[in-house]
């Protein structure tokens, strides 16, 4: 995208994709923009930056609700949980799309309890949920979010907050923002493989086509290690009069129903139902600050008091931070020795020099490419290469032509490197001498 300025179609090696809308290109476009540098550094920072907007949310936006206790539970809730610790650091779709998710909870519950109507209810859930759909789609985290939303206003019987005007206008927004990418972007490419590769990202998901039970039964266990540490405490109960504990139990369905139905999907994978997170969050925060919280009676029927609460909170904090600091100072330098793909980028940098063009020649997904010094192009086919090539790569499969072409003739092509990935894919790496 920096290197064309077409950011509307997305592109992977040479070829366009269309597999996820993208949110995450433009982030990490405009990361390595402003920053000036393209690193894993500067790739990853968005995906820290958006977990800790939420958390930030949490103690701003949701302090009048949660209070400043529930507010900073919440928040360190969602800090310090496996699935964040994991996706939070990377690059990836989950980081972006389940922050947005749970901004849009936040700014509506927020706004649901201090009872704003209207365009105070609707619009900023509508503008984040809108972004989410840019990162991954049209539908998955409507889910995540309508599942609390509308478990809460059943329980309040104001089902009719959905059929206002303004609700109607938030949708028109969240569903304009997508389709004002989705209608040029596909208008400028092939139509009708766009809605064939959109129709199996759907279809694929909910077909029996490649099913596994031993990996789907799992599902749910490993999406609940995802909660983990916090997961044991959401057993606590509480003593409220009984209208507090219908909103309590109402919001709790409203997210381990999607949460279920998402996982029971025959093509599911457990970090599709990541954006149940956000809502989770809030409501373990919403439970947690009650003051006479107990175990249930098959676990003891002990009082769990507001210091031992604390003290429990800053044990999982502090054995978050020394479970990050540890894989970055002990288990990251062990994986760099048995690293699977800078290796190749390195041999690649031994041979071509850095102020030269490196053409990729329908490369597909080749991660190492990132890590190339030289200036990378990338082209469909070697005819499209250009006569001033000095090195070019092509796929395996494509080396006799790369071999066999006159493309510079009388010179030919000569084969420099040979690589194969850790998938067991082959790439060759190919010079052209200068012409005599």
């Amino acid at each position: 995208m920096l290197q064309t300025g077409n950011y509307l179609v997305p592109y992977v090696g040479s070829e366009p994709y269309f597999r996820k809308p993208p949110l995450v290109n433009w982030i990490a476009a405009a990361s390595f923009k402003l920053t000036g540098f393209r690193t894993e550094w500067t790739a990853r920072l968005p995906s820290a930056l958006a977990i800790l907007a939420v958390a930030l949310a949490f103690v701003t936006r949701g302090r009048r609700a949660l209070g400043t206790t529930g507010s900073l539970l919440a928040a360190l809730i969602w800090l310090v949980n496996a699935g964040n610790m994991e996706k939070g650091r990377l690059i990836e779709i989950e980081a972006i799309y389940v922050s947005l998710t749970a901004l849009a909870f936040i700014f509506w519950i927020a706004a649901y309890r201090a009872e704003k109507t209207g365009a105070q209810l609707w619009l900023f859930p509508a503008i984040f949920l809108g972004l989410g759909m840019l990162a991954k789609g049209p539908l998955p985290h409507l889910l995540f979010f309508y599942g609390p939303v509308i478990a809460v206003l059943w329980n309040d019987r104001k089902l009719s907050l959905l059929a206002t005007r303004e609700h109607g206008t938030a949708l028109i927004i969240m569903f304009g923002m997508f389709v004002a990418w989705a209608l040029p972007a596909f208008l400028l490419s092939d139509w009708g493989r766009v809605a064939h590769i959109w129709s199996r990202q759907y279809t694929g998901r909910v077909s029996a086509s490649g099913f596994q039970f031993s990996s789907w039964i799992q599902n749910i266990p490993h999406g609940l290690v995802y909660f983990l540490p916090w997961l044991p405490l959401a057993l606590l109960e509480f003593d409220q009069p009984s209208e507090l504990r219908r909103r309590h139990y109402a919001l709790l369905i409203g997210i381990a129903v999607p949460f279920v139905l998402v996982n029971l999907i025959p093509g599911a994978l457990p970090r599709f139902a990541m954006p149940a997170l956000g809502p989770a969050s809030w409501w373990l925060g919403e439970l947690l600050v009650h003051d006479n919280l107990r175990w249930p009676q098959w676990l003891s029927g002990k009082t769990l008091a507001p210091r031992l609460r604390n003290r429990i909170a800053v044990v999982f904090v502090v054995l978050g931070c020394i479970w990050g600091l540890a894989y970055g100072l002990i288990a990251t330098p062990f994986l760099r020795k048995h690293e699977k793909v800078r290796q190749h980028a390195r041999q690649i940098d031994a041979i071509v020099p850095t102020n030269i063009p490196l053409y990729a020649v329908n490369p597909k997904y080749q991660p190492y490419l990132f890590y190339v010094r030289a200036p990378l192009r990338y082209v469909s086919t070697i005819e499209q290469l250009p006569s001033d090539t000095k090195f070019f790569l092509v796929q395996g499969a494509d080396e006799e032509e790369a071999e066999m072409t006159k493309h510079w003739s009388p010179s030919r092509a000569q084969m420099v490197l040979r690589i194969k990935d850790y998938r067991e894919h082959e790439e060759v790496l190919f010079s052209v001498p200068s012409p005599r």
